[in-house]
């Protein structure tokens, strides 16, 4: 049964309020993605230093860099610890979706080489997902994935090299979206530690500026610590944890900010496509509408007559 007009109209009326919130949902996320970048772009440089330091001091070690507990490679890697960073909020795309794939793949994998997973996730997202599969969460951190501030990825940081270095965990993971655009997130799957393993000693940061590492002839710098590189190298190594977390959740947080804006822009638009279609549904049914009334008059017309 075809609908009335007045019917089509009241959808057309339901879906311009859903349109009208869907682009104001886009330009509170676009106005954060603002933010957000500002300040990627801003813990970039020191990102970067404090890898490139650890990196540094890590090599100037050598064989001393397990001297200290949170340097110590384990014998054998029993446990992995997995971080997902996920929003608090969905209407975002795949945002969060990928982040739960790209860590049931992870899990897949370290069990199928014998070991056991133990995750830990930020944003409630991540959280109420892994509780709905029946893993046990290790850490939950939630509330703060519009504006992560660098205390909360202090607090996961610390917990995380605790569980290393108390043993519960033989090795650390960290699984995130890195913004790339507006448009485009990258699912990234980084080891923190052991710091022997960890993805800063296999290959470089992005855009990393080696010029302060060189002298003019085009030779490494030669630098001399004090005191001993494997001392600084303890120091480093919770300041690398931590700006690591924190540069994740402020990728993860632009990213999100861009997914939810493209999401909310596809889904104005959509409407858009709806409100028209159904526009052009009300005008054949005020037509038929029409029709049938002068159909009936002129019926009344002729048995008048």
């Amino acid at each position: 049964m075809a609908a009335s007009q007045a019917d089509v109209k009241d959808r057309i009326a339901s879906i311009q309020n859903i349109r009208k919130i869907t682009r104001a949902m886009e330009m509170v996320a676009a106005a954060r993605l603002r933010r957000a970048e500002q300040r990627i772009e801003a813990l970039r440089p020191y990102a970067r230093a404090i890898r490139r330091m650890t990196r540094q001091a890590a090599e100037a070690a050598g064989a001393e860099v397990s001297s200290m507990p949170v340097l110590q490679e384990h014998e054998t890697v029993n446990k992995v610890a997995v971080l997902l960073v996920t929003g608090d909020r969905g209407l975002a795309g795949a945002f969060n979706s990928q982040i739960i794939r790209a860590g049931m793949r992870a899990a897949t994998e370290h069990e199928g080489q014998g070991r056991e997973v133990v995750f830990s996730a930020s944003g409630r997202r991540g959280v109420s997902t892994l509780t709905f599969r029946g893993r046990e969460i290790a850490g939950s951190y939630v509330g703060f994935t519009d504006r992560p501030a660098y205390a909360n990825a202090r607090e996961i940081a610390e917990d995380l090299v605790t569980a290393f270095i108390d043993g519960a965990v033989d090795e650390v993971e960290i699984i995130y979206n890195g913004y790339i655009s507006p448009l485009t997130q990258e699912v990234r799957r980084e080891t923190l530690l052991p710091l022997q393993h960890a993805t800063i000693l296999s290959e470089d940061e992005e855009g990393e500026d080696h010029g302060e590492d060189e002298h003019e002839g085009g030779g490494r710098a030669l630098v001399e610590y004090e005191p001993d590189a494997d001392e600084i190298l303890g120091r480093l190594v919770p300041e690398y944890v931590e700006i690591s977390v924190y540069r994740a959740l402020l990728e993860s947080t632009a990213s999100e900010h861009g997914a939810r804006m493209t999401a909310m822009r596809n889904a104005s638009e959509n409407a858009g496509d709806i409100i028209q279609d159904l526009t052009l549904e009300m005008n054949r049914a005020r037509q038929a509408e029409i029709t049938q009334e002068i159909m009936e008059v002129v019926a009344g017309a002729e048995a008048l007559g």
